[in-house]
């Protein structure tokens, strides 16, 4: 008699989860590491302002018998991703799964922002990943699978309250280059989902540790219309979240996903307990992207092909990226 699937454990992975000092990051990271896979909680200066950090994750996988560990890694610099997924292979000798969570939120009028500033919340939200991926995708196309998990936002395609435009405009862009990175990875066995929040205001450190603008002429001239906008939009995302609506469940989201079949996971998973429209409108676009790639005959783009592991040979260093690619 065969045994039923659901008692059957799933394989474990090793993950790298970026920006997992706080937040999502962490709260997944702990998640994971629960439920069995080895976890590398990513996350920059880990010699310096984020030393706490590092102690607690090795204090709670000492408390709790996991498997977390900690690696530098600061996804503003490709030297340090590179270096980041180099140890995680050394130390481990593959990695599975990549969770993209790194990310900055700034606040404040739209034309506030230099031009510059704007470009930087780019870099981390969404050059960051690049940076990651650049690294890490030389491995698992090498090996014939591997698993891309993005955390995006709500925002990307739901309710935009003003005041957060350059962080909405970022999410926007990650979602777009996950949309693509999913079918151009496919054919290597490499599987996408996007795991999408909601507005969390309690749980994370985004509003806490949220950038400004610099614009302070500009703000000025704001306030005498929009005066304690900011303020306003954190009370009101608060007052819609209903009783329960924990950052927890986005790391239970991260774990689902991570835990599901290869090859059968859902490519988008919404964690929106305030309901901002956002899945709704996703559904339609999702559906679109599938039905076009079908229509021009690249509809085996949309699930990641199974490829053979290679018998011998390692994956090429982060140094022959370009001969690989």
């Amino acid at each position: 008699m065969d045994a039923d699937p659901r008692s059957v454990p799933a394989p474990r992975r090793t993950i790298l989860i970026t920006g997992a000092g706080s937040g999502f990051g962490a709260l997944s990271a702990r998640a994971l590491a629960r439920a069995g896979h080895t976890v590398y909680a990513a996350m920059r200066d880990t010699a310096g302002r984020n030393a706490v950090r590092v102690a607690v994750a090795e204090e709670y996988a000492a408390a709790h018998g996991v498997d977390l560990r900690t690696v530098e890694l600061d996804v503003l610099s490709q030297e340090s991703a590179d270096a980041a997924i180099a140890e995680v292979l050394a130390r481990t000798g593959t990695l599975d799964v990549l969770v993209h969570n790194a990310g900055h939120m700034v606040t404040g009028p739209a034309e506030a922002f230099t031009p510059e500033e704007l470009a930087a919340v780019y870099d981390t939200n969404v050059l960051g990943t690049q940076r990651v991926n650049r690294a890490a995708l030389p491995h698992l196309r090498a090996q014939g699978h591997g698993l891309l998990v993005w955390v995006g936002s709500t925002s990307s395609r739901g309710g935009t309250p003003p005041y957060l435009a350059p962080y909405f405009a970022a999410k926007a862009a990650m979602d777009a280059l996950a949309v693509s990175y999913a079918a151009e990875l496919a054919r290597f066995g490499i599987e996408t989902s996007i795991v999408v929040p909601g507005a969390f205001t309690s749980g994370t450190d985004h509003f806490a540790n949220g950038g400004h603008p610099a614009g302070a002429t500009v703000i000025r001239a704001y306030e005498e219309h929009y005066a304690g906008l900011t303020d306003q939009v954190a009370r009101r995302l608060a007052a819609l979240a209903p009783a329960g609506a924990d950052a927890s469940l986005v790391a239970d989201a991260v774990v689902e996903v991570v835990g599901a079949p290869d090859g059968k996971r859902p490519f988008r998973v919404h964690v929106d307990p305030a309901d901002d429209g956002s899945e709704e409108v996703s559904r339609v676009a999702d559906r679109v992207r599938a039905e076009f790639l079908t229509r021009i005959g690249l509809e085996d783009l949309l699930t990641p092909r199974p490829v053979p592991r290679p018998a011998t040979g390692p994956a090429p260093s982060p140094a022959l990226r370009e001969v690989a690619a």
